[in-house]
């Protein structure tokens, strides 16, 4: 048997990966992250397959459920949100099944930055505005971040930040980042992408704590940070489809680059 880690993607049904969607369909036994994948993404699954909400169980559960459909030759679909290999708390059960020489196979799926950006309609990356991203998340109860891993040391680049599980936090990242960015930096936290009830909160850091606030928003958002986010007009085109600018496949004056 094979353990199939499926990147679900934010919420949004359609968002599966035809794979995604098929390997669900096969599996007789399905572990889906409720409090982050809807039941809709996993409705795929084949009659009488069995189906769990991994929410309220431990890893010992999760694993013990792998362990009997081992027994029994039983795939399964270990459904993850986004892609799973962002916070995607999956390197700890592949060492258990490694263990175990458990067969398993990953695959990817939509992760909310670009999905966020999609709904935005926007690109994240502009022309000598911002060229990285930065997927990071701050520590608050979860897992201590490393030493180094800072928002301040991120915000030394200027690059578009996206800041996962830090909704409840924002006072402290509109504190270490306004120094970098400057209080008219654009900022949107996405709450819920994917989902019905979606929402996109736009704001400067100057202001975007205030916005949070009196939305009551406490969970499930992820932050974004950057020039890039902003209703820039004045940027160069990107080279790619310049007519001057040599190309493998496009020649200029007879010449590739």
């Amino acid at each position: 048997m094979t353990v199939y880690f499926i990147g679900a993607g934010p919420g949004d049904p359609e968002l599966l990966t035809k794979k995604a969607e098929r390997v669900i369909g096969e599996c007789p036994v399905c572990l889906y992250a409720g409090s982050l994948v809807p039941p809709e993404v996993v409705s795929c699954a084949p009659t009488g397959a069995r189906v769990m909400d991994t929410a309220v169980m431990t890893l010992d559960d999760t694993h013990a459920e792998i362990l009997a459909a081992h027994q029994r030759g039983e795939d399964v679909a270990r459904v993850h949100s986004g892609d799973p290999s962002l916070y995607g708390a999956i390197a700890e059960q592949i060492r258990r099944l490694r263990a175990d020489g458990i067969d398993y196979q990953i695959i990817p799926g939509v992760p909310a930055y670009a999905a966020a950006a999609a709904a935005l309609g926007q690109e994240l990356t502009i022309p000598e505005i911002a060229q990285s991203i930065v997927l990071t998340r701050v520590s608050m109860k979860s897992t201590s971040m490393p030493e180094n891993e800072t928002l301040d040391n991120f915000a030394r680049t200027g690059a578009t930040l996206a800041i996962h599980l830090g909704v409840r936090n924002m006072r402290e990242i509109v504190r270490q980042l306004v120094p970098h960015y400057g209080e008219d930096c654009p900022v949107v936290v996405a709450y819920r992408v994917g989902w019905p009830d979606q929402m996109f909160i736009r704001g400067t850091l100057a202001d975007i704590q205030k916005k949070v606030r009196a939305s009551k928003i406490t969970r499930t958002a992820l932050t974004l940070v950057g020039p890039a986010l902003g209703e820039i007009q004045d940027f160069r085109d990107s080279a790619l489809y310049d007519p001057e600018t040599p190309h493998v496949l496009r020649p200029v004056n007879g010449k590739f680059g």
